[in-house]
């Protein structure tokens, strides 16, 4: 088949690129956004070689490919230039989404200052080195170079509402110029000393403009963004197009900046100057708590999302305070803790695979970067993770009680360790080289107490039983498979054997891809349909495929739109490119996840690929129950 031959066709007849909004493939489909659907030919797309079926439904433009749709998907994402990483507006992985609406808000939050933490980070960073250079005598405050070196660090926090106003913009979907023009004002010298004086302003000479400080500030800007976008929205609608062009942002800026110097700008001031009161005074009253309760429920935040709304208040206290106990020391004893329970395992199980991934995960850990250890390694065996929580609520306790600060951001790990150097700034408020001395000591503390209960805990689910064979080196007494037939096809699940006829999913039931039979699975063990070599097996695990010893081509789809579920719900137990026989597990999935999202379990067993010549497969019993592994041909 020639794939880029096919794709350019069918690129062409939805509409061409500029028709498409996003591209996404599951197991069988192309998945298109089209910007109008009115303009694919169909009917046209339909008799293109290779393409099974079309089905235009819950607002996405599916191609049945079958197989090979994802060699059909690198060419379509060639020749269109979409980019295969881009987050794309899947229906179905909505609907699959079950946060939480603050996880949610969160999230969106932490979106806006994603792109410019490697900004305030090399910025705070560039400030430590200083720090450290001047302690050595080697840079001298007050000389040239300090000076430049300083506008350099400096500039990031300082115009901090101009790098946030281009972030919001984007999350907000408003003009990013104009959204930096309105952080401009923000910070314009001649309103900031106009507001800075004694005298009352009052814009257009009767509204009150209230006093504040904007330079480094965090909320007011992404509240006037946000307020921005609905301004620019509303006056796309309503302008003519023919002086749109400048009619949007002129009235866009203007009441954007009229409501956030007189109302927003103030109330996000206010919001931020509580905040910083309010972690001063924890600071001053029980300085442990916020680094304890961090350094343990860090990796909950993770898992929940609401991590995210620790971000917001780190890069705050930088910019104002110009020191943050909140999320670099809690979370900094919190992620080495991490990773040292994930080395712990690395250590202790006797499975390749478990070490290998636990080792490299735990290492990228310490580092600053959690979610490989947490979902791959502490969160699959539970104990890694008690022990992380152990060891990074003790280190965040130690932190607490020294009142260690960081003053730079960046992902809290060993790689930012020059970030608890204390800076000029700081240096009046009594920080001194003991804040990096204990730090380190926090560090040290966090990895040893989480190391030795990860170590323990490993012994103790071992000897309860807890552990799989594998990870303890004794051999599981698995049962041997019997020796099927090489043209044996076997259930591929325990459950109700139909016929097409029975198929809840339309692409299925027309048997577009190849004879179909299905099974309502009782249980979640999907086994191989025949003996033969695994030729995809996907990462979501919601698909596979097959090629039988006599060369029949074979696919197992499990449950009816399940690649929204993005993985969530499947476990696969083999690989691409591994030989199975018929009977043998290959996907372990979550029936209660797959049914707890509206979806069906129905898994379908398709024969995609027929020898030439070949009679349609004989199927036995349909309606009846069968087992995974019985014989059904």
């Amino acid at each position: 088949m020639d794939y880029k031959t096919m794709a350019a066709k069918i690129l062409e007849n939805v509409g061409g690129k500029e028709n498409v909004s996003s591209v996404v493939h599951c197991a069988t489909r192309l998945r298109f956004t089209l910007k109008d659907a009115a303009n694919a030919k169909t009917e046209v797309v339909k008799k293109i070689p290779g393409v099974l079926s079309v089905v235009n439904a819950g607002g996405q433009y599916q191609i049945v490919i079958g197989p090979d749709v994802p060699q059909v998907y690198q060419e379509i994402i060639s020749i269109g230039g979409f980019d295969a990483a881009a987050p794309i507006d899947d229906p179905e992985a909505a609907k699959a989404d079950k946060r939480s609406r603050l996880s949610k808000i969160l999230e969106g939050i932490a979106s806006i200052f994603q792109p410019i933490i490697p900004a305030i980070t090399g910025a705070g960073l560039l400030k430590a080195i200083m720090a450290l250079l001047s302690v050595i005598g080697v840079l001298k405050s007050g000389t040239q170079t300090h000076t430049i070196l300083n506008a350099m660090a400096d500039a990031a926090f300082y115009f901090l509402p101009v790098l946030l106003a281009a972030s919001a913009a984007r999350k907000f979907k408003c003009n990013q110029g104009t959204a930096m023009a309105l952080a401009g004002l923000l910070i314009y010298p001649a309103f900031m000393t106009l507001i800075g004086g004694e005298e009352a302003v009052k814009f257009l000479g009767f509204l009150p403009v209230t006093k504040a400080t904007y330079t480094s500030s965090v909320i007011p800007i992404i509240l006037g963004v946000w307020f921005m976008s609905y301004v620019e929205k509303f006056m796309q609608k309503i302008s003519p197009k023919a002086i749109k062009f400048f009619s949007v942002p002129l009235v866009s800026l203007f009441v954007g900046g009229t409501v956030t110097i007189v109302l927003l700008g103030p109330i996000g001031a206010w919001v931020s100057n509580l905040i910083n009161i309010f972690f001063k005074w924890l600071n001053d009253v029980a300085p442990w708590i916020v680094p304890t309760i961090v350094g343990i429920f860090s990796p909950l935040l993770v898992m929940t999302g609401t991590h995210y709304g620790l971000i917001p208040i780190g890069t705050q206290n930088l910019a104002t305070a110009k020191w943050d106990t909140v999320v670099g020391p809690g979370m900094l004893a919190s992620n080495v803790a991490q990773g040292a329970a994930g080395f712990a395992v690395a250590l202790r199980s006797k499975n390749p695979d478990t070490k290998q991934l636990a080792s490299s995960a735990s290492l990228t850990a310490v580092l600053g970067i959690t979610e490989p250890v947490l979902y791959g390694i502490n969160l699959k065996f539970t104990f890694p993770l008690y022990a992380a929580m152990i060891g990074g609520g003790v280190g965040g306790l130690f932190l607490g009680i020294t009142r260690v600060a960081r003053f730079a951001g960046g992902s809290p790990g060993l790689l930012v360790l020059p970030a608890y150097i204390p800076t000029e700034e700081v240096s009046p408020l009594g920080y001194t080289m003991t804040n990096l001395v204990f730090a380190i000591i926090g560090i040290l503390i966090a990895i040893v107490v989480a190391f030795i209960a990860s170590y323990i805990l490993f012994g103790v689910y071992a000897r309860k039983g807890k552990l799989d064979p594998a990870e303890t080196g004794k051999a599981a007494a698995a049962e041997a498979l019997p020796e099927a037939a090489d043209d044996a096809i076997v259930a591929v699940a325990a459950g109700k054997l139909v016929g097409p006829e029975d198929i809840v999913d339309e692409m299925f039931k027309t048997e577009a891809m190849g004879q179909t039979v299905a099974i309502d699975p009782t249980d979640g063990t999907i086994v191989a349909p025949a003996n033969g070599v695994l030729e995809m097996v996907f990462e979501t695990g919601h698909a596979f495929g097959i090629r039988m010893k006599d060369g029949t081509g074979l696919l197992v789809h499990i449950g009816v739109d399940t690649v929204g579920l993005k993985g969530k719900g499947f476990k696969t137990l083999k690989k691409t490119g591994d030989a199975v026989k018929a009977g043998e597990p290959v996907v372990k999935a979550d029936l209660g996840v797959i049914k707890a999202a509206g979806l069906s379990a129905q898994t379908m067993l398709v024969v995609t690929e027929p020898l030439d010549g070949a009679e349609p497969v004989k199927y036995l019993g349909f309606g009846t129950e069968v087992k995974a592994g019985q014989r059904i041909n």
